[in-house]
């Protein structure tokens, strides 16, 4: 697992912060740390279920949220749930309905409104793929002791409070939060 986080640093993600090195701007800094190490665990997971599972990120995450929500979705609350427009996730669903992963419904009550849901499949599918992330993401996550975990973890929920407080002078984000591929 080091030698694929350590091949995959090295190749693909970007140091950013090393950009930003005259001990300035600390909170620019802590952004590109931030961004780096989110973008080092995400590629991580993406080449273990590539090698694993023989499929991709997105993917995995439309199981997720039809998974977390145990009910089918519209196109619209699914986009919503993996923060990306309904064009992006057109052709993902597509794709996985041709697999045989997720099937398309008429809404009961809105005929302009299709409801995606899992098939079986998907569900047997998402059933082998979840345990395995989560053991991923304890691996990446290794370095951490339980302590430094929980303070990680209070620290982000205040910048996501932050972030939520329009009378902080933070601006809600806009547009597509997450990469589709």
């Amino acid at each position: 697992m080091r030698d694929l986080l350590e091949s995959t640093h090295n190749r693909n993600i970007p140091d950013r912060e090393l950009a930003i090195n005259d001990g300035t701007r600390l909170k620019l800094r802590v952004w590109l740390r931030l961004l780096t190490c989110v973008d080092m665990i995400e590629s991580l997971v993406r080449a273990e279920l590539h090698a694993q599972f023989a499929t991709t990120l997105p993917r995995f995450d439309v199981l997720a949220a039809l998974d977390a929500t145990n009910t089918d979705l519209t196109m619209t609350a699914l986009s919503a749930r993996l923060m990306v427009t309904s064009g992006n996730v057109t052709g993902l669903i597509n794709a996985m309905e041709q697999d045989g992963l997720v099937v398309r419904r008429r809404h009961p009550t809105d005929r302009r409104s299709t409801l995606i849901g899992m098939t079986d499949a998907g569900r047997a599918l998402f059933a082998r793929m979840a345990p395995a992330h989560a053991q991923w993401i304890e691996r990446a996550m290794a370095g951490l002791d339980r302590k430094h975990a929980a303070l990680l973890w209070e620290m982000l929920g205040e910048l996501k409070m932050n972030l939520r407080n329009p009378s902080a002078g933070t601006a809600p984000p806009t547009g597509d939060l997450r990469r589709v591929g």
